[in-house]
């Protein structure tokens, strides 16, 4: 049977405005994938509901699916059966793909008692690396060695003790506290990170018997518990998807609904839009958006939530390229999240990168022209600045987008967007 090959799939985008309508927020990405992981901690039938058709889902699928985990999936709804024994392996070939394949470390500790898992792909915007995973899981027991991109993980006995992080991260937050919830006592994570797909996958762990209190503030405390159980589950909205609308809103114009987002998590993205332009308040079904006027020049710093998360910023430099004034954004998280400015400097735009930091000077119109989507969210930038450029802005490498985003075009299509998805007619 043949197989389409998207790889060489594009996006073309032109100029639109004002958007109209209303749009299903989807999933969040970054929850799905850590609930997937916790099923990992005890046999049984786990069903997850509202879980986005997405390229990192699949492979997150593909990771489980090795060990011999059977999913299958009914429209947004997974269905994942861990059997009683599992490989508790996870080859390169399947984790190259995905970053959050390390979050199998603490579920695999916990039930299997060790854990070979090769050092993960995914996006490439600086050093990632996954020492606090390990510094948290040695504090309850866990033994580790690197060798060959891989690393051996072993435990006797969970044993739960106090682990303070240096830095609120969000992969060691979530492996700590899927470890701890089969460990002996209490485990107290310090400096934990706070964002909303923390509580959601706390939430979910409770549903299975487990014990963690805290989540979504800076100290999470987990009663180990002996036995878990197998549990259902409705993933959050993803805040960033519902970020990307609000951004093409800015840059078109108009008057849109995000149905199912929270607009608590997304507080301080939605206060810097307010500065810009764009309107925005909690509504009896999302989230309600309006902008009508020439968006204005911010100073953006990315932070831990609840500050500006790293993966809105991509979005808000493209809007803050055809903003009136003078915009400071500073990345304080990863080191190399700037390299889409090149491609906005092609079509058109004002920006000076040193270090951390982009001074933008908005410009009253892009040019459209052809770019790449290096990541995600940077390829979601190139198509919202698509929509603020004369002609035609053709974006490739659009399979980054489909790793975090479904049906991106015709979702915007919905709304009034004119973008269109070319597909690539080779077959392999």
């Amino acid at each position: 049977m043949a197989v389409l090959d998207a790889s060489q799939d594009r996006i073309e985008v032109r100029p639109s405005g004002p958007l109209e309508g209303s749009v299903i927020i989807g999933g969040a990405k970054n929850s799905a994938l850590k609930l997937m992981a916790a099923c990992l901690l005890v046999e049984g039938t786990f069903v997850i509901r509202n879980v986005p058709q997405i390229q990192d889902v699949a492979a997150m699928a593909d990771v489980l699916r090795v060990m011999g985990v059977s999913i299958t999936r009914d429209a947004n709804t997974l269905i994942l059966q861990r059997p009683a024994v599992i490989e508790p392996v996870a080859p390169y070939e399947f984790t190259e793909k995905l970053r959050a394949s390390t979050a199998v470390l603490g579920p695999l500790l916990a039930s299997m008692g060790h854990a070979t898992v090769a050092l993960p792909g995914g996006d490439n915007f600086g050093v990632r690396p996954i020492d606090m995973h390990v510094a948290g899981l040695e504090a309850i027991g866990c033994r580790f060695e690197f060798s060959a991109g891989q690393v051996q993980a072993s435990v006797d006995n969970l044993v739960g003790d106090h682990v303070l992080l240096e830095f609120p991260s969000v992969g060691a937050t979530e492996n700590i506290m899927m470890a701890a919830t089969l460990a002996k006592g209490s485990t107290v994570i310090d400096n934990a990170a706070r964002e909303p797909e923390i509580a959601d996958l706390a939430g979910f762990l409770n549903q299975m018997g487990a014990q963690v209190s805290g989540a979504g503030t800076s100290t999470i405390t987990v009663e180990g518990t002996q036995e878990l159980y197998s549990a259902e589950h409705t993933v959050v909205a993803d805040r960033i998807e519902a970020a990307t609308f609000l951004a093409t809103l800015g840059v078109a114009g108009g008057e849109i609904i995000l149905e199912g987002a929270n607009h608590d998590h997304m507080a301080i993205l939605c206060r810097k839009l307010e500065e810009m332009g764009v309107r925005t308040s909690s509504d009896p079904s999302g989230v309600w958006a309006m902008c009508q006027e020439p968006l204005r020049a911010v100073d953006v710093s990315t932070l831990p939530y609840p500050g500006l998360p790293t993966d809105c910023k991509p979005l808000l430099v493209a809007m803050l390229s055809v903003a009136d004034g003078v915009s400071i954004v500073t990345e304080n998280l990863f080191s190399e999240r700037f390299r889409y400015v090149d491609d906005l400097v092609r079509m058109g735009a004002d920006i000076r990168t040193e270090g951390h930091h982009a001074v933008i000077r908005g410009v009253d119109k892009l040019s459209g022209t052809t770019v790449r989507a290096p990541d995600i969210r940077a390829g979601a930038a190139m198509v919202v600045a698509g929509m603020a450029a004369e002609g035609v802005t053709t974006v490739l490498d659009v399979h980054h987008i489909d790793r975090g985003y479904e049906d991106l075009v015709g979702k915007l299509s919905s709304l009034g967007a004119d973008v269109r998805r070319i597909r690539d007619d080779r077959s392999v």
